[in-house]
């Protein structure tokens, strides 16, 4: 006899786990953390009379909400003395799978600037469908105040939100050819592919080299490739794949010095608008090995 879910706690936590970790990830731009906070979870889950839960899922996501407030909590202190940008971690797409959201990885970063009640009231509503009545009862407030505080994030985040839809097969030639033109330092080819208000954003964390504020500007940023054309020639970056980074184009490369990074681009009207860097290997180590 097969056992019940309520039997065997597995069964009704499994088929959950990638949506709770995809709004842990969301929360906290760490898939570090968002597994620790889903496995914590699943030890709550266990502890739980779950025959007296009427909505596994329902509950399940105030569980981890209510721990991704709390993680965020440290996690903003923590912010405070990064070394440079801070960018999440990047989650690369497979190949036969996309996100079922669309929050992508500028998001993620405007994100990074709303309080944790106006952040949480946003993507538990806004992005993964949550009425207000469940999240007053997740995040301790009454429905009118969460609708506030989506309302405020709103506002805040307008501007980040995707305005040019990328058809996948065309993102990836523009990402081929950023890269075809960056590491061979075909200059006149980089310049045809960025837009005049391009920045680029890299993160090293203090722990890999990496500029320590963005580059902003056409110029800037095609004065940076030069400098790092000359690296390119002595020692050339390896790429390992092309792929969707946080539903932005982009691919993984093996840098000079044998750094892992991840390199995802923001396209804007068949523009380069943005360059999304992560070199900081403590951010890359769900990757996996490469070479």
């Amino acid at each position: 006899m097969m056992p019940t879910p309520s039997q065997d706690p597995a069964a009704a936590f499994d088929p959950l786990r990638p949506r709770l970790s995809r709004i842990a990830y969301r929360m906290l731009g760490s898939v570090a953390d968002a597994e620790d906070v889903v496995q914590e979870a699943f030890l709550r889950w266990l502890g739980t009379d779950r025959d007296a839960v009427r909505a596994p899922e329902a509950f399940l996501r105030r569980v981890v909400m209510r721990l991704c407030l709390d993680q965020l909590k440290s996690a903003r202190r923590r912010r405070e003395t990064y070394v440079g940008p801070w960018l999440p971690e990047p989650v690369i797409e497979a190949d036969d799978e996309g996100m079922d959201d669309d929050v992508t990885l500028p998001l993620m970063m405007a994100l990074e600037r709303l309080s944790p009640l106006e952040r949480a009231a946003f993507l538990l509503h806004d992005v993964f469908g949550v009425g207000f009545e469940e999240v007053a009862e997740t995040i301790g407030r009454e429905p009118a105040a969460c609708r506030q505080l989506a309302s405020r994030a709103r506002t805040h985040i307008r501007a980040a939100r995707p305005r040019f839809h990328v058809p996948k097969e065309h993102g990836l030639q523009i990402a081929a050819a950023f890269f075809a033109a960056s590491r061979g330092g075909d200059m006149q080819q980089l310049r045809s592919l960025l837009a005049t208000d391009v920045i680029v954003y890299a993160d090293g964390g203090g722990k890999a080299s990496a500029a320590t504020e963005p580059v902003t500007g056409f110029d800037n940023v095609i004065e940076l490739h030069v400098f790092l054309s000359r690296v390119f020639a002595k020692s050339m970056s390896r790429i390992q794949r092309y792929a969707f980074i946080d539903g932005l184009p982009g691919f993984v490369t093996i840098e000079p010095g044998d750094v892992v990074q991840t390199t995802a681009l923001q396209i804007e009207d068949g523009k380069i608008a943005a360059i999304y860097v992560v070199r900081n290997p403590d951010k890359l180590r769900h990757i996996g090995s490469v070479h």
